[in-house]
């Protein structure tokens, strides 16, 4: 299975946030990983899942919420990582750059949140219903949505 493969650079809320979007041919779909504190584009759990869901014909995009210099804020004031409309309006932006991009334009997408990113996953899809077909929740906290 050939696959497309880039660095995904998305802007949001003045920030520019970095990940990876990983697309195979024929994919019939796009998932957008938001994960909690902590963890990042390069954890290898989401690393894993990302790898099955391609084997599966499903596009990744694997980015972080947040920039490096606020990932260092956060480490040591957690002023970040419980800020849900942040971290929703973040994953908005995902959801949109998505629906620009050539390779995942005309490809349903899903959210796969992961801890407080399962709260902004849901946030992104109450922003984005016609756009965002599912969500799932991985040791999630969804009551923060």
């Amino acid at each position: 299975m050939v696959s497309a493969s880039e660095t995904a650079r998305i802007a949001a809320d003045g920030a520019l946030l970095v990940g990876d979007l990983v697309v195979p041919r024929g994919a019939r779909g796009a998932v957008a990983f938001a994960h909690g504190s902590g963890s990042s584009r390069h954890s290898p759990r989401n690393r894993a899942v990302a790898e099955v869901l391609r084997r599966a014909g499903l596009g990744t995009l694997l980015f972080d919420l947040l920039t490096v210099e606020e990932e260092r804020v956060d480490a040591i004031t957690a002023e970040h990582r419980f800020d849900i409309p942040l971290l929703g309006r973040r994953l908005v932006a995902a959801v949109d750059w998505l629906g620009g991009h050539p390779a995942t334009a005309a490809l349903p997408v899903g959210l796969f949140g992961a801890s407080t990113g399962a709260a902004a996953a849901l946030v992104a899809a109450a922003e984005r219903p016609d756009r965002v077909r599912a969500v799932v929740s991985r040791g999630g906290r969804p009551d923060l949505a």
